[in-house]
């Protein structure tokens, strides 16, 4: 009898005892992620540690390396908020110089990446550096306080966009970073969720397989910034994507290609999604309707760019 191959290995670069909350999205990001790595560089150098990690400050750092500890088993570089994708690039150019063969992954959250790390990401993709950037998006600074990024939706609370009396909650819209990203032409680019691994995986090992820039903006839920149980996690993660709130895609070779669970079904009300968050218990009726209109606009008009560049 033939013995079956596990879905994905049994290495692990992601250690146990890190200091993450219950429940914490990227925490399992950080352990899908390196997994995925670790394969594809088994199969196409041989060699499943021929990959090291440029990490910004944020979360999974700030969780996963406190001194004289740390939870990685890869080699791991932590660098400044904003500039992660610079150092990969430098790693990635010296890499090259040197003839070593493997690849460079960079780390960032959706502060270090849509924010304050911007312009070094912009710098990395039009130079064209062979790094894949993978952006965990639990859309505010949750590590200094839960503070909004660019990142956080509207009608969300955040410490700094309150509740209450003094209502002030975040009122723009989600920043586009992959909209942002795919203006550069990148060789490939996409989203993912943590509530669907198997998707995430596949499409970081193309990413590592693609020359070229490659940029994933997976949707990680952080129950602790958005006030909801951290039993919820993936529950959290699956309905953003079938409310559409967060459309799994691919872009590629000038193409994008919709990967939802049923694409053909209308989206779940955004109320289902919403209902289980603390961070959205201030918002009223005109601004769940708001939220719903934009998510709805920014769905139809990805089926548009479907067609169009299918």
């Amino acid at each position: 009898m033939a013995v079956r191959k596990p879905p994905i290995t049994t290495r692990e670069y992601w250690a146990p005892g890190h200091a993450a909350c219950a429940g914490c999205g990227p925490a399992i990001v950080m352990k899908l992620a390196t997994k995925a790595f670790s394969e594809a560089m088994e199969e196409k150098y041989g060699d499943p540690n021929a990959f090291a990690i440029v990490h910004a400050t944020g979360c999974m750092e700030v969780v996963s390396a406190v001194f004289p500890y740390t939870a990685w088993k890869a080699p791991w570089i932590h660098v400044a908020f904003e500039n992660a994708a610079a150092a990969a690039s430098g790693v990635e150019a010296a890499w090259k110089k040197l003839g070593r063969k493997g690849k460079i992954l960079a780390i960032g959250g959706d502060g270090g990446t849509a924010d304050i790390g911007l312009q070094a990401l912009s710098g990395m993709l039009e130079r064209r550096h062979n790094v894949v950037y993978l952006m965990y998006d639990n859309e505010a600074y949750m590590n200094t306080g839960i503070q909004r990024s660019s990142s956080t939706p509207y009608g969300a609370w955040t410490t700094n966009t309150p509740g209450g009396k003094k209502r002030f909650l975040e009122r723009k819209p989600k920043k586009k970073v992959i909209d942002i990203v795919i203006a550069h032409k990148p060789a490939y680019a996409a989203t993912a969720s943590v509530a669907y691994p198997e998707d995430f995986m596949r499409k970081l090992k193309k990413a590592k397989t693609i020359k070229g820039p490659s940029f994933i903006q997976l949707f990680a839920p952080c129950p602790t910034g958005w006030r909801a149980p951290t039993d919820k996690t993936i529950e959290l993660a699956r309905l953003a994507v079938q409310t559409a709130y967060f459309p799994l895609f691919e872009y590629e070779n000038g193409k994008y290609k919709i990967n939802m669970p049923s694409p053909s079904k209308e989206p779940k009300s955004l109320e289902d999604f919403i209902k289980l968050q603390g961070r959205f218990k201030y918002m009223t009726k005109e601004d769940i309707q708001v939220l719903q209109e934009w998510v709805l606009s920014e769905w139809e008009e990805l089926k548009k760019k479907a067609e169009i560049f299918g």
